[in-house]
């Protein structure tokens, strides 16, 4: 399990955090680790059943809309990386100004702990661990996206040996918040960040193959190759010193593998492994007894080894380290420095013997003062040089991308340059990279808007976002805020309307009414509703829509659900008096049903057997199709029989 320093838990909204459900989700249950940003929880997802690690960043950070604003952004970017190596991002969010990460729990513990414990790690083990941080970081760069804070505190071991790196992204936002970023400070963790963190400089992949390096440095040496009184003295060392190789500490370290470590601590970045990914190749190819690339660098690692160690600082160690950035590094005495002063010592003898030979007249030109090559000094080093050359100093100051802040540019003339002693030199002072201020671009058209971002020297990046109220391709938000001052290429996000969202209609025909009219709604569709007659579609059930199904519509768009109201009501007609056939005829031409009850005794020769004597219901009266309807049939009864004449009438 993940180990951490004690921590008495309580949180910004007044109760325990072991008693938090966060996200109405996340059940915190117990504390894991604290750092410099952020506590760790083990958590329950009672959503998906599972323990998870949640990162709680401390209210300081919360509370600064900057960091926020490139956390979030971090924080999906990273969550976007998918590795075996890499511990995964699933949720990110805010609660009651807590702002919190949902990461996944590795079972494990740090490499930090391991050495703590154990002091360092096989060579073969190491190189192990190393191979499987570097294909996490190779991952990560080549989403365009840079650890910055790689060190033994964010790389995990689970039970079965594999390697977990964590806090992808993190570190950015961190880097970048205006709270931690100045001219002139030094972020990260200073034990492990690389020469060009170190003078404030932009980070890149190179720079994580540099911290991997000091990493693999420490698992085999037991220790990390600088270490000083402040991290400013050690950062002063990343700087301006050499490490010795990792073997003159532990003898078990083989050469190539000394070969690897040094060629990722190599001070320039162009020098280092070209990607992770290089790195991770080498080492795999020491793990298999093949030759390793590093090993061909061979004039380094000789420059490595025979480099005498610098003398110590004769200025406390923040002013040693702020005059040693600019500096290029101590790399020793070389057999071509050695043969260049036998070979001034040569020249200059010869001068002297054409003098004694009776040369007279000097040359104009050897009176004449080399401008000395003062470029990346402080302004007080510059000084002194030029009044050391019998030159006279002005100085101005200019912007400048390259060059930190207070060091020399150039000066005019330029380094080299012959002058006569006593000339003033122009020496122009960095005042750090120039920045532009950001324009209002909201409410303007996304071209206009990225045209004046970019008449400013800044970058965009664009969100599209839908919008009913701001109409598609108009600017609706930017970040940073116009009026504030950024470097050049600072990327600006423009939120930008696509209008309203746009829904295809699906055919809602046997919905029933409430379904229907949920489901438009959920699309943020207003709904009415019509009814209708229909023969078969029973009552409350969706006969078709309005615009029909298939139709692209805006979410602004308003459609109309057709319900039907079942079968239209038929009027019973009025049979009485017709002939029973006419009347069935009759009734049911109109869908309904014909039926007879008990016959009504008409008059004899009335002329009204057969026909309709009443009916039920009576005319007029609404049924539904199918509704039955009764008539009484009239019938005329049977004459009596004829009675014969008395027997006296008779004929005798």
């Amino acid at each position: 399990m993940i180990t951490g320093d004690s921590y008495h838990d309580s949180d910004v909204v007044g109760r325990p955090m072991n008693q938090q459900l966060l996200a109405g989700r996340y059940r915190l249950s117990e504390h894991l680790a604290r750092g410099g940003m952020a506590d760790v929880w083990e958590a329950a997802d009672q959503l998906l059943q599972r323990r998870v690690a949640v990162k709680i960043l401390h209210a300081a950070h919360s509370s600064d809309p900057a960091f926020i604003q490139r956390f979030k952004r971090e924080a999906m970017a990273a969550a976007n990386l998918s590795h075996p190596n890499i511990v995964s991002i699933f949720d990110t969010g805010e609660q009651e100004g807590v702002r919190y990460i949902v990461m996944e729990l590795v079972e494990g513990k740090t490499l930090r702990d391991i050495l703590r414990a154990d002091g360092s790690v096989h060579p073969r083990r190491a190189a192990e661990i190393a191979t499987e941080v570097a294909a996490a970081l190779e991952v990560a760069h080549r989403g365009g996206l840079v650890h910055r804070d790689v060190k033994p505190g964010n790389i995990m071991l689970r039970g079965d040996g594999s390697v977990k790196v964590t806090d992808f992204g993190i570190a950015r936002a961190w880097d970048d918040s205006e709270e931690l970023t100045r001219t002139g400070a030094v972020i990260g963790t200073a034990t492990y960040f690389s020469p060009e963190q170190a003078q404030g400089l932009p980070a890149d992949a190179r720079s994580d193959i540099y911290s991997l390096g000091i990493v693999l440095y420490e698992m085999l040496a037991g220790r990390t190759p600088f270490s000083g009184e402040s991290p400013v003295s050690v950062a002063y060392q990343h700087v301006s010193e050499f490490a010795a190789p990792p073997s003159t500490i532990n003898p078990d370290v083989s050469p190539e593998l000394d070969a690897i470590v040094m060629r990722a601590l190599e001070k320039g970045p162009a020098d280092r492994y070209a990607t992770a990914e290089a790195m991770r190749e080498d080492l795999l190819r020491y793990l298999q007894g093949l030759p390793v690339d590093a090993a061909l660098n061979t004039a380094m690692a000789t420059r490595l080894v025979d480099a005498p160690p610098p003398p110590p600082p004769t200025a406390p160690p923040e002013e040693a380290y702020r005059q040693a950035i600019p500096m290029p590094p101590n790399r020793g005495v070389s057999w071509g420095v050695i043969l260049g002063v036998i070979a001034v010592l040569i020249v200059t003898t010869v001068g002297f013997i054409f003098v004694a030979q009776g040369l007279s007249e000097p040359d104009p030109e050897a009176l004449l003062i080399d401008v000395p090559n003062i470029t990346s000094f402080t302004q007080a080093q510059a000084e002194e040089a030029i009044q050391d050359a019998d030159l006279r100093i002005q100085t101005s100051r200019e912007a400048s991308d390259e060059i930190s802040e207070g060091l020399v540019i150039r000066t005019e003339p330029p380094a080299g340059a012959k002058v006569e002693p006593k000339s003033t030199v122009r020496v122009i002072i960095s005042d750090g990279p120039e920045t532009f201020a950001v324009p209002r671009v909201t409410n303007l058209d996304l071209e206009t808007a990225r045209a004046e971002l970019i008449a400013q020297n800044l970058t965009v990046e664009v969100e599209e976002v839908n919008d009913v109220q701001v109409v598609a391709g108009i600017v609706i938000s930017q970040d940073p805020a116009a009026g504030t001052t950024q470097l050049r290429g600072t990327p600006v996000l423009l939120t930008v309307s696509k209008g309203p969202k746009e829904v295809v209609l699906i055919e809602y025909f046997g919905f029933e009414e409430a379904q229907a009219t949920l489901a438009l709604a959920n699309l943020g569709i207003e709904v009415s509703r019509e009814l209708e007659f229909h023969p078969t579609v029973p009552e409350g059930i969706v006969i078709r829509t309005n615009p029909a199904a298939g139709t692209v519509v805006n979410e602004t768009d308003p459609v109309t659900v057709i319900v039907s109201r079942g079968p239209e009501p038929v009027e019973v007609p009025n049979v009485l008096g017709d002939q029973a056939d006419a009347a069935r005829n009759a009734i049911e031409s109109l869908n309904l049903k014909y039926s007879e009850g008990e016959p009504t005794e008409v008059p004899i020769n009335s002329g009204l057997g057969g026909t309709v004597q009443s009916q039920f219901p009576t005319a007029g009266v609404l049924l539904e199709p199918g509704g039955l309807v009764t008539v009484s049939v009239g019938f005329e009864p049977e004459p009596p029989p004829e009675e014969p004449p008395p027997n006296g009438d008779s004929d005798g």
